[in-house]
């Protein structure tokens, strides 16, 4: 079911002064002199069309620098002055959102940790009524998709139809290379439920490191995302926010410049003819395993009656081993990436054991004598 949000093009309320499409600037403004000076060189590249800064900043434990406030915003504002470049920061209440607005900035977003909250979400959105600004939502923190689709529709319910939204990763109990899992997979399903939003990728948050973000800024443009949001700082040694996922404006230019651009399609017939011809292959293909799947799970069937029948536990430990241990290596054989054959047969594994679980659940059948 398509999300039925209201919309307007990005291109008729944000101008890209090169592709791809790029919003910079440092975690937090700090100083004005560390603000201006980061903004003149980020500016100086060409390469971005919006300066960020964080003034407000949420954080996980108090103690911690919590942003330099709305004294912040006036650093801003002498940013966009001298540099021209439109500006954007994050509000996480509605006092946030008035003060920003006053001091004109251009673009407002709204955080993971107030994704999360509806109460918060919509105290935000009642103070955007009546106001034409746009608004851009990160996903919340944990994956899941409703509540960022809840806060998209509580932004646009206000009357904004300048809306997009910023894939920056999610939490995870699990520990990766990554500070937040990307999960592409939900930012694809957001975008199959609404084609026209606009999703830009906040590859700095999902890395936390600034190694990988050139990998997850390409993946990011590869996936047909419209743009990038970038943290940069003068200095990032020194930054007093989130100092390993900065990249210095030279560094972020040099980022920039090496990324390849790719067309969503191409409107050629022979490559239209042979992709459709492809296409058809893996439909069929997609048929085939579907339908093993089916004759797997008939087989788990009588598997489940015949251990109900002779009252012995769903889960054997010993053979659920044996299988991954087998799969896996006979995966890796055909060169299939091992963490996705694993979550493939743990997803298969689930649905026999609920299968199974339903099956203990009737009582077998008697036959008649």
């Amino acid at each position: 079911m398509k999300l039925n949000l209201k919309l307007q093009p990005i291109d008729t309320w944000l101008k890209k002064t090169s592709e791809p499409l790029l919003i910079a600037g440092p975690c937090s403004a700090e100083t004005e002199d560390q603000l201006l000076a980061t903004a003149h060189l980020i500016a100086k590249t060409g390469k971005a069309s919006v300066l960020r800064a964080g003034i407000w900043k949420p954080r996980t434990r108090p103690g911690e620098f919590e942003g330099i406030g709305s004294i912040g915003l006036e650093w801003l504002k002498r940013a966009k002055e001298e540099t021209g470049l439109p500006t954007a920061v994050e509000v996480a209440t509605a006092k946030h959102v008035e003060e920003a607005l006053a001091a004109g900035v251009d673009i407002l977003w709204v955080g993971a940790r107030s994704t999360v909250n509806p109460f918060t979400v919509q105290e935000i959105a009642d103070a955007l009524k009546g106001v034409d600004v746009p608004v851009l939502v990160k996903n919340p923190v944990n994956p899941d998709l409703q509540l960022w689709i809840g806060a998209l529709e509580r932004i646009n319910n206000a009357g904004i139809t300048k809306l997009g939204a910023i894939h920056r990763g999610f939490s995870s109990f699990e520990k990766t290379a990554f500070r937040n899992e990307p999960m592409w997979e939900i930012a694809i399903q957001l975008k199959t439920l609404c084609p026209e939003l606009p999703i830009i990728n906040d590859p700095s948050h999902i890395c936390g490191n600034r190694e990988l973000i050139p990998y997850i800024s390409q993946k990011a443009l590869d996936m047909d995302m419209q743009g990038l949001m970038i943290e940069s700082h003068l200095d990032p040694s020194v930054a007093w926010t989130d100092a390993k996922q900065q990249l210095t404006p030279s560094a972020l230019s040099e980022l920039m410049d090496h990324l390849t651009l790719r067309k969503p399609e191409i409107r050629d017939k022979e490559f239209t003819d042979k992709l459709a011809s492809l296409r058809e292959n893996i439909d069929k293909l997609d048929d085939q395993i579907i339908q093993k799947i089916a004759e797997r799970m008939q087989v788990v069937q009588k598997i489940g009656e015949y251990k109900r029948d002779n009252g012995v536990t769903i889960l054997q430990v010993n053979r659920w081993d044996q299988i991954m241990h087998k799969r896996s290596a006979f995966a890796s054989a055909l060169k299939l990436d091992l963490n996705f054959t694993g979550k493939f047969l743990e997803l298969i594994h689930s649905e026999s054991i609920r299968k199974q679980t339903e099956i203990m659940n009737d009582k077998p059948v008697v036959e008649e004598k």
